[in-house]
């Protein structure tokens, strides 16, 4: 390959455009990207991202090449990449990129191995593709990595695993962990853009519908509450006794998942796990049933079970939209093969939300370049004093002014002695 495998450079037009539409609604990024343009925390710093491709990235691009980072960027979802904006990062950017939308497994793995090529200092993951594949297949380029980050929840559990188990040979910093993150990404990002996707595939009505959230978390907790704005009965099913009680107190209806298969006209999983709707919630659902996935990988879905179950292969009945025909007879629509919802038929989150996300991207980049050489060989949460600085930003941003505490209240805080 060259130093970029993209559809087509003569979209990259429709790309700026689609870039500088997204940059009026993120300021936090855009003030980093100032002082890193005069301060050049990244310089030579050879930098691999395998980042979901999208107008938001390409601000966070911009932002670590301001810094002076060497930048390689490539996909970290075949469906999420918005080629107009791969063409503009290499054509009017220079940012070297490996994406095309709907690309197969094999071109998704070249171009990780092309972004591994540059033979990074930093690694920056959605998912820990990277990283993963680093020390599974690349465990050549180990000696010269200070570390990387890790955007999804997903991603977390993967490299926190790898550490419990010795496997981590340098630093991650989880970006998931920052409140700046989760709490906007997770809950504001991805449930309303995980309803959108919904939308934009199917154009059904969610108003009194079942619509059936498998999980909990920052990102259940998200959809659970839009899809009740939109009218329907929402129906969460959970493993985590604790957040199974918080979403009852939400007022949202829990049951197991075998329960609510046979109920459910939508369902939407946002776990992180594997097989969440299994073949033997196949077998109950009703005809015509809706099923969507808004967790990081597709295996949230058990589809090879649901294959077994029909006759013959899927019909795409409308874009992203595959319909399957169990042997007795009902139909099962499986939206974008069981991949993020969101970025495969929607456009992912909104710029506002991502500018704190990638944020978070960039300081954790310039945290780990000033500090790799203290931290060990684990997963970091993203320093306090980031998180805080961002939400900051952000409130400025916004024109929003908060109090500030008084050193009698400072005094107060710190103090065994005040009493009551």
């Amino acid at each position: 390959m060259n130093n970029y495998d993209i559809k087509d450079l003569n979209l990259a037009e429709g790309g700026r455009r689609r870039i500088e539409w997204a940059e009026r609604e993120m300021p936090v990024l855009r003030l980093i990207r100032e002082r890193f343009a005069k301060e050049k925390p990244l310089k030579g710093v050879r930098l691999s991202a395998c980042l979901h491709v999208t107008s938001e990235t390409a601000s966070l691009a911009r932002t670590l090449v301001a810094g002076g980072a060497d930048l390689v960027l490539t996909a970290s979802n075949p469906l999420s990449t918005q080629d107009d904006v791969a063409a503009a990062l290499v054509n009017m950017y220079e940012v070297p990129t490996f994406a095309i939308k709907g690309e197969d497994n094999l071109t998704y793995y070249k171009h990780i191995s092309a972004a591994l090529d540059h033979k990074p200092h930093m690694t920056m993951d959605d998912g820990a593709d990277l990283v993963s594949t680093i020390h599974k297949d690349r465990r050549e380029l180990l000696p010269g990595i200070i570390g990387g980050t890790e955007e999804t929840t997903t991603g977390v559990i993967r490299l926190r695993a790898m550490a419990a188990d010795g496997m981590l040979q340098f630093p991650v910093i989880a970006v998931n962990d920052a409140m700046t993150k989760h709490f906007f990404d997770n809950r504001y990002g991805t449930g309303q853009s995980t309803l959108d996707g919904i939308i934009r595939a199917t154009n059904v009505l969610l108003a009194g519908k079942n619509f059936v959230v498998a999980g909990y978390g920052w990102c259940g907790r998200g959809l659970a509450s839009r899809a009740r704005g939109m009218g329907s009965l929402v129906i969460v099913t959970e493993v985590d006794p604790l957040k199974a009680l918080e979403a009852v107190m939400d007022g949202f209806q829990v049951m197991p998942m075998m329960d609510a298969a046979k109920i459910g006209d939508i369902f939407c999983t946002v776990t992180g796990d594997i097989n969440v709707v299994d073949t033997r919630h196949f077998e109950v659902m009703k005809n015509g049933a809706i099923v969507a996935n808004s967790g990081h990988f597709n295996v949230e879905i058990n589809i090879p079970g649901l294959q077994g179950l029909s006759r013959g292969d899927p019909k795409l009945v409308r874009p992203f939209v595959e319909q399957y025909e169990t042997k007795d007879g009902r139909k099962i629509n499986i939206l974008a093969e069981g991949r993020l919802i969101n970025l495969a038929s929607a456009e992912g989150h909104p710029a506002s939300v991502m500018d704190m996300s990638f944020a978070n991207q960039a300081l954790a980049a310039e945290f780990m370049v000033k500090n790799a050489k203290t931290l060990e060989k684990r997963v970091y949460s993203v320093p306090a004093e980031v998180d805080a600085e961002i939400a900051r930003i952000k409130l400025s941003a916004m024109g929003v002014k908060i109090d500030e505490l008084t050193p009698e209240q400072v005094k107060y805080l710190n103090s065994w002695e005040e009493g009551t």
